[in-house]
């Protein structure tokens, strides 16, 4: 499985292809379905172009992907602490969204993580264990009661030079062990992006590619659109 992260705390300083409002997210999205993504993670945002927890954001970005992909594409959202730094603000978000995703990242290392992935496994959400290379979200998943109920977990690595992701890779799935037999995504981010997208793909595990990951193809080229990064991604076996 290839889940495309459409956008990530990027905006329009980062480049046209980054797709920030609700349409652009939804035109992305349906060229990455198109490319092979059979799951999207998307940042909605805030008129200004930054990411929120908002109701009416989270709604409109909802709707506008829903209409633009098939039934079968599973729509998740972020939850991280950087949208709503305060983690009962961040609690109160969750319970306050009129649209609800298929599920949510929840990154276990942030403060108040325990209390955001219940409520929204409270309101039927799935919950995307994120869990990051150097940091302590591994140990706090496995002692987590929740660890049995989430979707999937997403090992994250997040050195950015591409030397050390493979080791980085293997031993952040040696700290999750068996992972309470939840799936695992492995995906990594900017350098470490394509050297861990080829090891998951190894390995047999589902993982992910967007602009949210990385800005540049496998041969160091800008990506023009998510849907590149997808068929990229797609031809590497």
């Amino acid at each position: 499985m290839i889940q495309v992260c459409l956008n990530g705390p990027r905006g329009v300083r980062d480049g046209a292809a980054v797709p920030v409002s609700p349409g652009a997210m939804a035109d992305s999205a349906r060229a990455a379905v198109a490319a092979g993504a059979s799951d999207v993670h998307v940042h909605p945002k805030s008129p200004c172009g930054e990411d929120t927890l908002s109701r009416r954001a989270v709604a409109a970005t909802l709707t506008a992907i829903r209409a633009a992909v098939p039934a079968s594409v599973l729509i998740g959202v972020t939850t991280g602490a950087w949208a709503e730094p305060d983690p009962g603000r961040r609690v109160e978000r969750v319970r306050s969204w009129t649209a609800l995703p298929d599920h949510a990242s929840v990154n276990w290392h942030e403060p108040g993580a325990e209390e955001v992935a219940a409520a929204l496994v409270e309101r039927g959400v799935g919950v995307e264990a994120g869990i990051w290379s150097g940091t302590d979200g591994a140990e706090r998943f496995l002692a987590s009661p929740l660890a049995p109920r989430v979707l999937r977990v997403l090992a994250e690595v997040t050195d950015p030079g591409p030397e050390a992701a493979e080791d980085s890779a293997r031993t952040l799935l040696s700290a999750l062990g068996d992972a309470h037999g939840r799936p695992v995504l492995l995906h990594g981010e900017d350098g470490s992006a394509w050297p861990v997208l080829r090891l998951a793909r190894r390995l047999g595990l589902a993982t992910r590619v967007g602009l949210e990951d990385t800005l540049r193809l496998p041969d160091g080229r800008p990506a023009a659109s998510n849907a590149e990064l997808v068929r990229a991604a797609d031809d590497i076996h």
